[in-house]
């Protein structure tokens, strides 16, 4: 991603923190500080990186405090922790190490950070032990995840042909990190575990249907409705930036406990990592074209109902890797099945959420239904997905996040959900 889409997100993500109303009785703890310390912190990686990051995060601080009020069953670390170590500190020096560890670079305003957060934990033997624990259990998680397959290099060449994926204009740029299916996931056994059928016959009923749809309403000439302006816009950023606000906003208003929000976080964060995971499986294995390539070459697909526009532009900038499936539905997906889950799916909750990407939009949201549905109109109208993708993605997330809710961090005997 270029820096220009970077700086717009991190855009995004201070008015998202500074956005979220909280009920008058709850309060941030150290979970919750650190979690947007961590998301804004992320945004330099791309998408795939930022999952995987803010996940490595989460798991540290799970089990840095788990370690010491044991509630849920342990990933990694399960103590002994020293004896009457602070869980707050605990959590934010692991959080800290983690992203230290991660982003170097952002060591001086991670160092102010952590100063700050401690100062607020009276001096003594809990808070030193506390800070002591939490370094060693995110040492462990950052070592557990070194050589995870993040960092190998796949060789990829595009193919060719009716619907191949291509790289696509305006920069025409490489596949974005075409082996990131191969990374060993967190809680998946693989990340083809939940692969996708492949996708609709390019003469197929369905595939036509979306085509139009994308077509009509994705196309940068469309006339437009306010929300198909607004909505692509607005969800410009990664996954992992909305539905991290969302889940604290969310916390905050429910006033959940330290050791839940510490499970909430990293069930969160994982299973989007894994989803992001399994998604890129789908991806390159499928390699199927996006829209702009689509629309513009019809005439080469078989189809008599798909008629060419070769001068057709997607409303929003096509991502540079393979369409099918979404990966913003992928993790959205995985994080609606984590959040209904910990706070139901019901329409009782009161989300604002707001974004530089579309100046003097505000959007209110009472379900996370809601906006997982937005989400998926948001690619479409955009015009750099079709569909079908977005169902399937989203289908695919929750497959990953149901996996991961019933096998990992489960509440130890006698404890609470």
């Amino acid at each position: 991603m270029t820096g220009k889409v970077y700086k717009t997100a991190v855009v995004f993500t201070l008015a998202l923190l500074m956005s979220l109303p909280f009920s008058s009785n709850a309060q941030a703890d150290a979970v919750t500080d650190w979690n947007a310390i961590a998301q804004v912190t992320t945004l330099p990686s791309n998408p795939p990186f930022a999952t995987r990051n803010m996940a490595i995060a989460q798991l540290a601080v799970f089990d840095a405090v788990n370690s010491i009020d044991p509630e849920y069953s342990p990933y990694l670390v399960s103590g002994p922790a020293p004896a009457g170590a602070s869980p707050d500190a605990a959590a934010i020096a692991a959080a800290h190490y983690v992203l230290v560890q991660l982003y170097p670079a952002a060591q001086v305003t991670l160092d102010a950070s952590f100063a700050a957060s401690l100062a607020a934990i009276p001096d003594g033997n809990p808070k030193t032990a506390g800070v002591t624990w939490g370094e060693s259990v995110a040492q462990q998680i950052v070592a557990l995840r070194t050589n995870d397959g993040s960092a190998t290099v796949v060789p990829y060449v595009p193919g060719s042909g009716p619907g191949i994926w291509i790289p696509t204009p305006p920069a025409f740029l490489p596949a974005l990190l075409p082996g990131w299916g191969l990374v060993t996931p967190f809680f998946l056994n693989s990340g083809d575990q939940f692969r996708v059928d492949s996708p609709p016959d390019l003469t197929s009923d369905e595939y036509t249907k979306a085509f139009l749809e994308t077509k009509q309403l994705g196309s940068a000439l469309a006339v437009r409705m306010q929300d198909q302006t607004d909505v692509p816009r607005f969800w410009l950023v990664p996954g992992t930036q909305g539905w991290n606000a969302t889940a604290r906003q969310e916390a905050a208003a429910e006033g959940t406990s330290l050791s839940q929000n510490a499970r909430i976080f990293a069930l969160l964060n994982v299973t989007g990592a894994d989803a992001a995971i399994a998604c890129w499986d789908t991806k390159f294995t499928y390699n199927t074209w996006r829209p702009v390539t689509a629309i513009r070459v019809a005439d080469l697909d078989g189809n008599p109902d798909t008629d060419a526009d070769p001068t057709w532009s997607s409303f929003v900038v096509t991502p540079p890797f393979p369409e099918y499936v979404s990966g913003h539905a992928c993790y959205a997906g995985a994080a609606q099945h984590v959040l209904e889950m910990f706070f139901g799916a019901g329409n009782d909750k009161s989300i604002t959420l707001t974004s530089p990407t579309a100046p003097g939009v505000t959007r209110h949201y009472t379900s996370f239904l809601q906006i997982a549905d937005e989400i998926d109109n948001a690619r479409v109208w955009g015009g750099i997905h079709f569909r079908y993708s977005q169902v399937r993605g989203r289908r695919l997330g929750k497959q990953v996040g149901r996996f991961g809710t019933t096998h990992y961090l489960r509440p130890t005997h006698g404890t609470g959900g």
